[in-house]
């Protein structure tokens, strides 16, 4: 049976007080939660070890939301995957939209990055997706199969056992548009269809999250399809009701 899972992507929002408060918010509505569904929450960096701390003794895990692709040295500004594990982070957001948008990441950097998770005992959450051009030209399921294709088959069976995937509308991401169930379930059939021609019967315990403007009111309808598995949640993982709302959507 495939781990459910919701994971709160806070991108660069909140200070390191803010993050307590919403983490206790988390907490507080924890009994809400079925025990079959895993939360992770996705700090900043500045407040990942503090938010370990706060979460210790709950079930919730922490993520990472990037890290560098080089192991040490002098690449000032960048955080290595050996600096995430040692705050008590279990996973790393790797290939979210934004990253390859906003700073050029691509396959090549990717599977370093990929490489240095999995040296340093850290689970990856890898992020697929089309831009709205490319939906609109039909060329969604060449780029996100190239998305996979490039990255998570160069990976062992015992590693990609290990990786959780995002499937991302890049053109529903903080616009308020999401997908139709029917669109989310197809491209997600056809990621666990591609992953499947490369670690056969594998692929049907690889957890797929969907991650496009996914909220409290939708997310029944979405996770109630077949290839579904959670949410990969923004926005809406920064309240504590909404985030819980969703969660409870199981």
């Amino acid at each position: 049976m495939r781990k459910k899972i919701v994971a709160g992507n806070w991108k660069m929002n909140t200070l390191p007080a803010e993050g307590i408060e919403l983490i206790n918010g988390i907490i507080s509505k924890l009994e809400e939660v079925p025990s079959d569904v895993q939360l992770i929450i996705a700090p900043p960096f500045t407040h990942l070890a503090l938010a370990n701390e706060q979460i210790k003794d709950t079930p919730i895990t922490l993520s990472a939301q990037n890290c560098a692709d080089q192991a040490k040295g002098a690449y000032t500004g960048e955080v290595s995957a050996a600096m995430v594990k040692a705050t008590g982070a279990s996973y790393v957001i790797l290939g979210h939209s934004e990253r390859r948008e906003y700073y050029g990441e691509n396959s090549e950097i990717l599977n370093r990055k990929m490489a240095q998770a999995f040296e340093n005992g850290l689970k990856p959450i890898y992020c697929v997706g089309e831009k709205l051009e490319e939906r609109e030209a039909e060329k969604h399921f060449e780029v996100v199969g190239g998305q996979i294709k490039e990255v998570l088959f160069n990976l062992t069976p015992e590693q990609m056992a290990n990786v959780v995937v995002a499937y991302e509308p890049v053109w529903a991401i903080g616009t308020g548009k999401t997908a139709t169930s029917d669109q989310a379930q197809e491209i997600h059939a056809f990621i666990r269809k591609t992953l499947s021609d490369k670690f056969g019967e594998l692929a049907q315990e690889i957890t797929i999250l969907y991650g496009g403007s996914c909220k409290p009111s939708n997310a029944p309808e979405l996770f109630a399809q077949e290839d579904i598995d959670g949410g990969l949640i923004g926005g809406a993982a920064l309240k504590a009701e909404d985030f819980i709302g969703i969660a409870k959507s199981y």
